[in-house]
């Protein structure tokens, strides 16, 4: 579907710990002002009062008459039917919160609410990376098209989603690709957003630095100590981006021996890429040793740093060539490098949250679900 032209407008929600942001979307794009309140995350009727607030303020500016509510919201949650549960950052959702059908009674319109790993994978699948690379291969004049995308988004923690042909995975209990749940390579007895998150970053840092954990020091600091732009310990911070490469790396191998398909990574931290990506990619076109002491990939695929110009002419290149059709007189292409492309973002993680949002609520919409 052409939701870039499509005229219904959904009102969206850009839930944080601290803030509410509101805004309404039409064609994909925001067609109101951003209403900002806060969250009032330890109250719950304020909280509920806040967002009830929020949404109305949005739906007097909209163009139109929105024909849905669709937003992400922190989990655990049984998002199907809009029931969340018990929330680590806002204190005041305990014991279930029928939001959904709160705001559903309140405003008359269907109401979806996902989480936002899901919706960024979704978003990026719809309006990002996954067409901005089919459209590289058909102009590189590859027959190879992807149908499958998977994400993780890296910041406060580690955060996932895969979109299968078109459609959002999310699973029996509304938690699919829950990959923060994975083993930490480095640190087994713990598990990876312990490895790929702004605190594992400060933390990396300090043991190296070998000094306590600043929770002042951000990873954007740890950055532009590594790039010498700041004072500090320049190894420490490299330390720091090359470990989180490596869980990173880790968990995209487990996921894509699974998903077979493109990988797109958001979140802030997406942008110290230039210190992890490296580390990651190692990673994932590293290899296993069998008991015989010979080699085997980690991977049956290659994967490509696609934000790397050398590697991404690799990928679009693949290794096609034409082969005889046998018994006939024909031929036909054939590509058989197998590969994979992990790239950053193409929309930035929140406006990919915002066309994910906006595009489940019409595609359920359409499929007839309310």
């Amino acid at each position: 579907a052409d939701r870039a032209h499509d005229e219904r407008v959904v009102l969206t929600l850009d839930a944080g710990g601290t803030s509410f942001r509101f805004s309404a979307m039409r064609g994909e794009r925001p067609c109101v002002e951003t209403i900002t309140l806060p969250s009032y995350g330890d109250h719950l009727d304020r909280c509920l009062a806040g967002l009830v607030e929020g949404f109305a303020c949005v739906e007097k500016q909209s163009p139109a008459k929105p024909v849905a509510i669709s937003f992400a919201f922190p989990g655990p949650a049984d998002y199907q039917r809009g029931i969340i549960g018990d929330l680590p950052n806002l204190p005041a959702f305990r014991g279930g919160v029928a939001l959904g059908p709160m705001l559903r009674e309140r405003f008359g319109l269907p109401v979806f609410i996902n989480n936002d790993g899901d919706l960024f994978v979704y978003g990026e699948s719809i309006a990002g990376l996954l067409p901005e690379v089919n459209r590289r291969l058909e102009c590189a004049g590859s027959p190879r098209r992807y149908r499958n995308l998977f994400g993780v988004t890296l910041g406060t923690g580690l955060g996932g989603g895969l979109v299968h042909d078109g459609r959002l995975f999310v699973g029996d209990n509304s938690m699919a690709a829950e990959v923060w749940q994975f083993r930490h390579k480095l640190r087994p007895h713990t598990n990876a957003e312990e490895g790929a998150s702004i605190r594992a970053v400060q933390r990396v840092y300090a043991e190296f630095a070998g000094c306590a954990i600043d929770p002042t020091l951000d990873p954007r600091a740890i950055f532009e100590i590594a790039r010498g732009e700041r004072t500090g310990n320049p190894y420490a911070a490299l330390e720091a981006f090359r470990e989180l490469g490596e869980v990173v790396g880790e968990v995209l191998g487990h996921a894509l021996a699974l998903v077979d398909g493109l990988v797109v990574i958001g979140g802030g931290m997406s942008a110290a890429w230039p210190l992890f990506a490296d580390a990651m990619m190692i990673e994932l076109n590293g290899s296993y040793t069998r008991p015989d002491g010979s080699r085997i990939r980690r991977l049956a695929s290659v994967a490509f740093d696609l934000e790397d110009p050398g590697q991404r002419e690799l990928f679009l290149a693949g290794d096609t060539h034409v082969i005889q059709i046998p018994g006939g007189s024909g031929t036909v292409s054939y590509d058989p490098l197998a590969r994979v492309g992990i790239g950053r973002s193409h929309l930035g993680t929140s406006e990919a949250v915002a066309v994910g949002a906006y595009a489940f609520a019409l595609a359920r919409l359409d499929e007839g679900g309310a």
